[in-house]
């Protein structure tokens, strides 16, 4: 009389594991976290050139918190 199989074969062709999803990125920003904001300087304020801000939208993340 045969042997009684107790386990079971794994499948041949498993199903696949699907892809990660990237985050989408934050529009204003453009996924950097970071935003020029204009430094303004003298009596009459001109702009004299731009430095980086923390994104208010993303707060830094670079992702998109709506997404």
């Amino acid at each position: 009389m045969a042997t009684q199989r107790t386990t079971t074969k794994p499948p041949k062709n498993p199903a696949p594991t699907p892809a990660p999803v990237e985050p989408a990125t934050c529009q204003p920003c453009g996924g950097t976290g970071n935003v020029p904001v204009t430094v303004r300087v003298g009596r009459k304020r001109r702009p004299v050139g731009q430095q980086d801000g923390l994104c208010l939208n993303c707060l830094g993340s670079g992702t998109n918190p709506d997404a």
